[in-house]
């Protein structure tokens, strides 16, 4: 018999994919894209439009990814599309089910390469936190993901069909309006940093908001950067979703430890950024996280230069709990130490909720995602030796 409190790992086989093959994957493409493939292989110019509209609506609000299951589609153009195009999504490996319901997904791509998706569901919305990299450039030193090299960019199909496959295993499709969406917020919070591939997330995330596929609104998507400020006002302008800064610190000189890009764009010109920022108002809120590391920045006196910081800027912080892994050079603060925290910024105005960590016991929580494969090749001494210890 299964301990029910042991975490659940599944092989999720059962989903059916396309094989990878050198055929483009209509996955990913937005609809300009689409339309430019379907003539190139012989659609006629007045009927691409149509075509679009109905191939876009079996894969993205009907989650049918078999060409002879599309129905509607005459059986000669079906024949065209399974000769010339695939419809494939990442390979999930396992899914790992926390004793809180978070599901983690160990997701292959093309290349053997792999990434973690995590699903998050609570009370009044379920979260897909999403990755956006194989591994990441930035080396933030509290961050598991971070000591795993950059590998390569997603492309706009693997970042979406992260979405796909999470609503597959959900069972969540051709819902009505009304009807609870068990998938109903992303954030781009996993492997990588996503403003270092801006277009295929660009991409990605409007093929999410699209209303005639999986239609969630710009407002249920955000976008988390450690602060590459150039791209910053680019993310408002072309895609106008919810920002989220990894920010962590109230010094230059601890956020060049902690977030080593801030030695290239400081505190002061990312919060800069972060005023400029389109649709910045008081119902769209910048949300500020910041991990708790005991002795490091979680004194009083940080918490009163945060609300100093970020003074003038519509926000909210997210006090992040640190999640251990393997090898971390650091510890969470105390219990007691983040609530007095999270009194001086109440206390200035900001709402400070403290984010109760989720996925423990499967290495699903903030800052704890890193490929299994990449896992398993180094030594818990070689973590540490990399963290500096």
């Amino acid at each position: 018999m299964t301990d029910a409190t042991a975490p659940i790992t599944q092989d999720l086989m059962t989903i059916k994919r396309a094989p990878i093959t050198g055929l483009p994957n209509l996955v990913g493409m937005t609809r300009l894209q689409l339309r430019d493939a379907l003539i190139g292989a012989g659609t006629p110019e007045k009927q691409a439009k149509m075509r679009v509209g109905q191939v876009w609506s079996w894969i993205y609000n009907k989650g049918v990814y078999d060409f002879d299951a599309m129905t509607n589609l005459a059986k000669p153009f079906r024949t065209m599309l399974a000769e010339q195009f695939r419809v494939t999504l990442p390979e999930v490996v396992t899914k790992q089910v926390s004793t809180d319901g978070t599901r983690k997904y160990l997701l292959r791509i093309e290349g053997g390469h792999e990434v973690e998706a995590v699903y998050i569901p609570e009370k009044d919305r379920g979260t897909l936190c999403i990755s956006s990299q194989v591994g990441c450039t930035l080396t933030c030193s509290f961050c598991h993901t971070g000591t795993q090299k950059l590998v390569r960019n997603l492309t706009p199909g693997e970042i979406i069909g992260q979405v796909l496959l999470c609503r597959d295993d959900l069972g969540e499709w051709e819902k009505g309006p009304d009807d609870k969406r068990l998938l109903s917020n992303i954030v781009l919070m996993g492997m990588g940093e996503p403003l270092y591939n801006f277009d295929a997330v660009r991409d990605a995330m409007k093929i999410a908001m699209d209303p005639e596929g999986v239609a969630l609104s710009r407002r249920r998507i955000t976008l988390s950067t450690s602060g590459v400020v150039p791209e910053i006002a680019r993310t408002g302008d072309e895609l106008g979703c919810m920002l989220a800064i990894s920010f962590h610190a109230t010094t230059d000189e601890v956020r060049n430890k902690l977030v080593p890009i801030n030695k290239r764009w400081n505190i002061e010109a990312l919060l800069q950024a972060c005023r400029d920022y389109p649709r910045l108002s008081n119902s769209e809120r910048i949300t500020f996280e910041y991990v708790m590391l005991r002795g490091i920045n979680d004194t009083d006196e940080d918490a009163r230069r945060l609300v100093k910081l970020i003074e003038g800027i519509p926000a909210k912080i997210n006090l992040i709990p640190f999640n251990p892994w393997p090898g971390a050079p650091y510890e969470r603060s105390t219990r007691k130490r983040i609530e007095a925290f999270g009194d001086i910024v109440n206390a200035a105005g900001y709402a400070s909720p403290v984010r109760r960590p989720r996925g423990e016991d499967i290495m699903a929580a903030c800052g704890q995602l890193k490929s299994a494969t990449e896992r398993a090749r180094k030594s818990r001494k070689q973590i540490a030796e990399e963290a500096g210890l």
